[in-house]
């Protein structure tokens, strides 16, 4: 008899500074969907609203986007979003992987636009969701944070 595997579900970060991208997606349909932004300050989000989101959520997976350079050298908002995912790792005792985000955000405002968003800058759970969607259409891309 074949193996049963139960569906995953996920919850996505785009991490930034000033505001952090959230999406869900599930193994089952294999599609992402744009959740919410979490406000930040200095890259520090209210951790409460994280909680709940989590609660919420109840994810078997947690991934954190990996702002690389074009390079693939990291820069110190590489570094800041390794700290965020380690830091959602040990606060809630999450299964954590980082999926590189390269490009997402201009995807994301190119979806933006499509959609008629009229605030660019309010997409980042389109970029979360682009997130999640490349580690449910490769999830081998994850890596540790």
């Amino acid at each position: 008899m074949p193996e049963v595997t139960r569906a995953k579900r996920l919850i996505g970060f785009d991490y930034g500074l000033k505001q952090i991208g959230v999406a869900s997606g599930q193994t089952l349909t294999g599609f992402a969907t744009g959740l919410t932004i979490l406000k930040a300050v200095d890259g520090i989000p209210d951790w409460s609203e994280v909680e709940k989101l989590l609660r919420d959520w109840n994810p078997d997976l947690v991934v954190v986007g990996l702002p690389l350079n074009m390079d693939d050298s990291e820069s110190e908002l590489s570094t800041r979003a390794r700290k965020f995912a380690r830091r959602l790792q040990g606060r809630f005792s999450v299964a954590v992987q980082m999926v590189d985000e390269r490009l997402t955000s201009r995807e994301a405002k190119s979806i933006g636009r499509q959609q008629g968003y009229q605030d660019l800058t309010k997409i980042d759970h389109v970029a979360a969701s682009l997130i999640v969607q490349s580690w449910l259409d490769s999830p081998s891309i994850g890596s540790p944070p």
